[in-house]
């Protein structure tokens, strides 16, 4: 085993459990004695498994888990993307062809019979294997090895395979491609397909969903994904000789519930909104929404009235339950800053600007608006394509 077991230790473990509260700066200038470990690892075991305790809850209350660098946690789908994903495919077999700290695989032996996951690297891998028998979970085989290699070398088929490329350390910063990815999944279609008819590519949110339609092909659903309002996945479900345009999937996981919308992008590219000026109720569309485009789609599927083409707001005279924030338009202001400035003046507001020229905190100082309270204002475009300010209050 390539890490360093003394951490598994009981005395080890229970140092860990009773600093998890303890400032890492001050743990590190006492240097405590620990039998065959140093307060560097036993740091790294920490501020990894605090890293958990509400992304990956399972790890965090299970004995004896052995946690990898903090990065191989924030790299890791949580546990409610990761169950999310698990629910839409189910088979005999999955590879999981860039396991990581194994999330996702673990999720997967759920609805598979068996599955195996391929890390490149070694020390991860023997970490997940360890995990994984903490965690009863028996139906998962680790193999230390790039997971193309494995297809390369292997006859069988699967029902399914899962890919997470990663961006490459060289564009950080930039608009991105999945070709620039590792492993790159455009480059390596046809050997995906060679062993299943069933492919789902996670990747990040950072990636253009129209430019990701034009980099693969057999696409059959589109999922965006986002939890508590922040958009996490993308995921690509591909399907060898799929003939039907992609169907796009947005989900918002909250505490309260769920929130679902789908739609086909033919069907939004041939819709054509109503605009209207405000009327009795506001709709800001959640951010899974927004970053799946359907702009057009939305409003049709909830009766609803748009602001202005490039205003990615919507307007009702009746309430309705919608996938998003839910206001109540109390006025309705022009945009003159003497005004503005008059009316608003040392409010203490929640300020959106939605197709408006200036940022959030411009308006604020401008205006000289406080953050907080219950009034929320949106700085926006109507339908005439004039700037207005709307005061509203928060219904859902």
């Amino acid at each position: 085993m390539p890490f360093n077991k003394h951490i598994l230790d009981n005395a080890n473990q229970s140092f860990i459990d009773a600093h998890l509260k303890t400032d890492i700066s001050l743990l590190a200038l006492k240097k405590p004695s620990l039998a065959h470990v140093s307060i560097h690892e036993i740091i790294e075991q920490i501020q990894s498994k605090i890293k958990c305790e509400k992304k990956l809850p399972t790890w965090y209350h299970t004995k004896n888990i052995y946690y990898p660098k903090k990065l191989s946690i924030e790299q890791s789908s949580s546990e409610l993307t990761a169950a999310y994903k698990a629910d839409l495919m189910q088979g005999k077999r999955l590879i999981d062809l860039t396991g990581g700290f194994g999330v996702d695989s673990l999720y997967f032996s759920k609805t598979f019979e068996s599955v195996i996951h391929c890390e490149i690297n070694e020390e991860l891998s023997a970490i997940v294997s360890h995990n994984f028998k903490q965690l009863s979970v028996d139906n998962v085989e680790t193999v230390a090895i790039d997971g193309l290699e494995y297809l390369k070398k292997t006859t069988v088929s699967f029902d399914a395979i899962y890919v997470d490329p990663a961006r490459r350390d060289d564009i950080k910063g930039k608009v991105f491609k999945l070709s620039d990815c590792f492993p790159d999944v455009v480059a390596h279609l046809d050997l995906l397909f060679s062993h299943s008819d069933h492919i789902l590519i996670k990747t990040s949110p950072m990636l253009d969903v129209k430019a990701g339609m034009r980099e693969l092909s057999h696409i059959k659903e589109i999922h965006v994904v986002a939890v508590h309002n922040e958009v996490k996945e993308l995921l690509w479900l591909l399907q060898r000789k799929i003939t039907t345009q992609p169907l796009v999937k947005t989900i918002n996981i909250k505490k309260s519930g769920e929130e679902h919308f789908s739609f086909s992008l033919a069907d939004e590219a041939e819709t054509t909104p109503r605009y209207s000026v405000p009327k009795q109720y506001l709709y800001e569309p959640n951010s899974a929404i927004m970053k799946a485009g359907a702009f057009n789609m939305i409003w049709t599927s909830y009766h609803l009235e748009k602001l202005h083409p490039h205003t990615h707001l919507y307007t009702s005279d009746e309430l309705v339950d919608f996938p998003g924030r839910v206001f109540h338009i109390k006025e309705v202001l022009p945009n003159e800053r003497k005004f503005l400035k008059k009316k608003l003046k040392n409010l203490k507001a929640n300020v959106t600007v939605r197709n408006y020229p200036e940022s959030v905190a411009a308006v604020r100082k401008k205006i000289g608006i406080k953050d907080g309270g219950d009034t929320f204002l949106f700085f926006t475009t109507n339908k005439e394509g004039k700037k207005i300010v709307l005061i509203c209050e928060k219904v859902i």
